[in-house]
């Protein structure tokens, strides 16, 4: 060692440490040095899919947050378990390895390798002894496992439904993984296809999984997306005859009260009354059937749209009129913003009551009728507007005069009595498409038999690996690439000997994410996926930190998924994740041209200070936006760490403000982080000699009473503690690195007057944040065993409170001053400082009274 600050050698030098002394290491029931009295404490961060680019400084935000959150709970005497892995199948790795023309197993371990060295370059206290990747036939065996259970209990079914087919990628996408129509990876164009695909019905689950969002410590936000994605109506299902013995459509409304309003209905495009079409609108609707097919939901959907549609030529009996009413006879339209999938695929259009069936009915001539009035005040009906909110009803025969809520029961009432309705709840939430055609993924642990079909392989059969193929392409029909594998594809049931056929499709890349946090608990259980006490043990995970992309898709899934293994009775928890945190983006400068396309870095050139794009005259704009490979505007965390420290990182990303915000990164702005470390560095230090602290702290003496000075820093110290404290409540871990500056900065002032005592603790309070020097400092005041399990260091609150107090002083009831007393200090003293104070505004002047409020202020009545 030197007196020298060298943050190369001095974190290589802990971090090796760590390593070799395993101080990460969470234990298990069981282990024969768990502590059963110890709290536990399961911080979880989203796991990465290790793409070849390897980590970028955004990345490493919400890292470094979860590391500071475990390293203070060590410290506070829990047992924490801080596990990483990897998110290894799926789309993304598959593409990496088409595109490198390498193999998906070769270019994971690379891709794994330069993960697990960059997170430990950043001083990350992750468990590595528990480290799982998704693409491990140990690991898979056990998501096979967890798909068998969904299968025995009658979840996954075969079915044939529209789906997203990308033909670039050669494969089907969930509907979560297309916007606007194209793929979300990739933003290739996608086209609605009937295909027969696995499906998980996690619509059985919708239910529950609204109904226990209200007791997750969750952002309201995501809790709102799950809400809007689940999609929960209650109302009404009602059917209306089709003329010509063409049948009933059946429809859903959360309105049965304005069925007298309803002037036409309007059906999806992939409704299966469109095969009933007279042969005199034929042409026009399959020609409108096949543009709707091109469009994604969010297309369809859009209320800011222009409305399109064509009439089906076949019309329906509305049941809230009698036989021969002309108002009864509706038209039937087939028009785009109708989704097939929810509800009943089919609407009764009331466009006096709904903005889309307004629009609607507007553009192509419609009736339009008002079936229930405005309050006073309200634009409605008679304004020209289009009223959907509560009223009265009106034109509605047996309804007229009830409120909405009155009006809506009494509907529903009717519509039973006569047998054409009955009330219901729908959910917008679709069954999750779950197989792709693509190779790199968990087989599916299934046989098709001759006869038809479908079992599962035996438990002890698992894990059906996958085999390895080197031309893992997708095929231009789109049939699974597991289809060329001839000898894996056929094969016997082992039962009863009779020749079989494996599913080539494989799970989706979410397949694997869905229990990981489970595996964790568990991950060298050879007999089965966690053990029992283990999970009774670390369930739920208590901190869950992640980008707020997230929010559908893999947060829904995976609590499906978890609902049904506490079914099951494997996990004592009906939600696996207690809190969750979304740590903001780091931005960073990036150019788009006059359209607004984003425009790479290796695109651009400068001339006279402005930059265009390379070739053209085109200038392109300057703006903030996040980190991407693609836009060249990464910053590898490898070179910051060479350059400036990685507890000099550390700290900047958790400086630039709090961790739930995006923040605009600036490599400039790394230096002051550095220079904070080097000054704690300095006041601790002895510059003289070697290994030492300065000689005044490295006395080991009992704590002496505190006076002067050495008084002064105890509460500056107990104060930046205490907000050091309340930055975890919040994670604005920024305000806690303030906190520590300005002690620094106190301490610098005073330099002789900083006891041994103050300075160890500060080493405690700093090391969530820049771990390294902290070890290093620590070591140096003589401490022979690591910090980390050292206890964390509690605020006195006797030393936050101030021994003075500041007192304005009024003149005639105006602020001419103010002044500092002793806390405590008599009415004489106070006066006396007061007058001391103001003394121009009481000279020549006659004191008729002096009012004093103890401890608030003092007012001269003078004249």
């Amino acid at each position: 060692m030197s007196n020298a600050y060298d943050h190369a050698a001095i974190e290589r030098r802990w971090q090796q440490h760590w390593e070799k002394q395993q101080l990460f290491r969470a234990r298990n029931p069981g282990d024969l040095d768990f502590d059963p009295k110890a709290r536990k404490y399961y911080v979880l961060d989203m796991f990465p899919y290790p793409s070849g680019s390897g980590l970028h400084v955004g990345h490493a935000v919400g890292y470094i947050g979860t590391d500071v959150v475990a390293r203070k709970k060590r410290m506070e005497g829990c047992n924490v378990l801080h596990p990483m892995g990897w998110d290894a199948f799926g789309l993304p790795a598959e593409q990496y390895a088409i595109a490198t023309g390498k193999h998906p197993s070769e270019t994971n371990k690379t891709n794994t390798a330069n993960y697990r060295r960059q997170l430990k370059l950043i001083g990350l206290s992750y468990d590595w002894s528990r480290e799982i990747d998704t693409s491990d036939p140990r690991y898979y065996k056990w998501t096979q496992w967890i798909f068998k259970r969904l299968f025995e209990r009658g979840l996954a079914y075969q079915a044939e439904v529209p789906v997203w087919w990308c033909e670039e990628l050669k494969t089907v996408l969930a509907n979560e993984e297309v916007i606007n129509g194209r793929s979300e990876r990739g933003n290739f164009p996608c086209v609605r296809r009937p295909l027969k695909q696995w499906m998980l019905a996690i619509t059985k689950y919708a239910e529950r999984l609204l109904e226990d969002l209200d007791g997750l410590d969750w952002p309201e936000s995501i809790k709102a997306q799950q809400r809007e994605w689940i999609g929960k109506s209650e109302g009404a299902e009602i059917e209306f005859e089709v003329e010509g013995g063409a049948g009933k459509l059946v429809v859903f409304t959360t309105r049965p009260d304005t069925l007298w309003g309803a002037t036409f209905m309007v059906v999806a495009p992939e409704h299966a009354l469109l095969k009933k079409v007279p042969a005199s609108h034929r042409a026009a609707v399959d020609a409108y059937v096949a543009q709707a097919a091109a469009k994604s939901e969010l297309e369809r959907t859009d209320l800011a749209k222009d409305k399109s549609g064509v009439f089906t030529g076949l019309y329906a009996h509305n049941p809230a009129f009698e036989r021969g009413d002309a108002r009864g006879r509706i038209p039937i339209w087939t028009a785009d913003y109708v989704m097939a999938g929810y509800g009943t695929g089919a609407i009764m259009s009331v466009p006096g009551h709904d903005e889309r069936d307004h629009e609607f009915a507007t553009k192509f001539e419609l009736p339009i009728v008002e079936v229930v009035r405005a309050p006073h005040g309200v634009k409605g009906f008679a304004d020209g507007a289009c009223f959907c909110d509560d009223g009265v009803a009106v034109n509605s025969g047996p309804l007229d005069g009830l409120a909405t809520p009155a009006a809506k029961k009494k509907a529903i009432e009717l519509l039973a009595a006569r047998g054409v309705g009955k009330p219901r709840v729908t959910y917008k939430l679709r069954d999750w498409l779950f197989s792709r055609q693509r190779y790199w993924g968990e087989p599916f642990p299934l046989l098709h038999l001759a006869d038809g079909t479908t079992i599962a392989v035996a438990d002890d059969a698992l894990p059906i690996e996958l085999p390895r193929l080197d031309d893992f392409k997708p095929s231009s029909d789109g049939s699974a690439p597991l289809a060329r594998a001839k000898q894996w594809v056929e094969t016997r049931d082992p039962k009863s000997g009779a020749s079989a056929r494996r599913n080539t499709d494989t799970m989706p890349g979410w397949a694997g994410s869905c229990w990981y946090w489970l595996r964790f608990m568990d991950p060298a259980n050879a007999r089965e996926p966690w053990a029992r006490d283990a999970e009774s043990y670390w369930g739920p995970v208590d901190l869950y930190v992640g980008g707020a992309a997230h929010a559908v898709m893999h947060l829904l899934y995976s609590r499906f998924w978890h609902k049904v293994l506490f079914d099951v009775g494997l996990v004592h928890t009906k939600e696996p994740f207690q809190k969750l945190f979304n740590q903001g983006l780091l931005t960073a400068f990036a150019y788009e041209d006059g359209t607004g396309r984003l425009v790479a870095n290796t695109e651009l050139e400068e001339r006279d200070g402005r930059f265009f794009k390379r070739g053209t005259n085109e200038p392109v704009t300057q703006i903030v936006t996040k980190m991407a490979k693609s836009l060249g505007n990464v910053v590898n965390p490898d070179d910051i760490v060479k350059e400036y420290g990685a507890d000099t990182l550390r700290l900047y990303e958790l400086f630039m403000g709090p961790l739930a915000d995006s923040k605009p990164w600036n490599t400039r702005d790394i230096a002051g982080s550095r220079r904070f470390v080097e000054r704690v560095w300095r006041m601790l230090v002895d510059p003289d000699r070697d290994d030492h602290v300065r000689p005044h702290l490295s006395i080991d003496q009992a704590r002496p009473e505190l006076t002067g000075e050495s008084l002064e820093l105890e509460k500056h110290f107990h104060r930046a503690l205490a907000k050091v404290d309340s930055s975890f409540e919040h994670f604005n871990f920024n305000t806690a690195i303030a906190a520590l500056m300005t002690f620094v900065n106190e301490a610098s002032k005073r330099p002789q007057a900083l006891t041994r005592a103050q300075g160890e603790r500060f080493v405690l309070a700093l090391s969530p944040f820049a771990p390294h020097v902290a070890e290093e400092l620590w070591q140096r005041f003589g401490h022979e065993q690591s910090l980390v399990r050292e206890s964390w260091p509690k605020v006195d609150p006797r030393f936050l409170e101030d021994d003075t107090i500041e007192i304005p002083v009024q003149v005639l009831g105006k602020l001419r001053g103010k002044v500092v007393v002793a806390k405590g200090a008599a009415e004489p003293e106070i006066v006396a400082a007061a007058k001391a104070a103001v003394p121009t505004w009481l000279e020549g002047k006659t004191l008729v009274k002096t009012i004093v409020v103890p401890q608030k202020l003092v007012n001269f009545v003078v004249r």
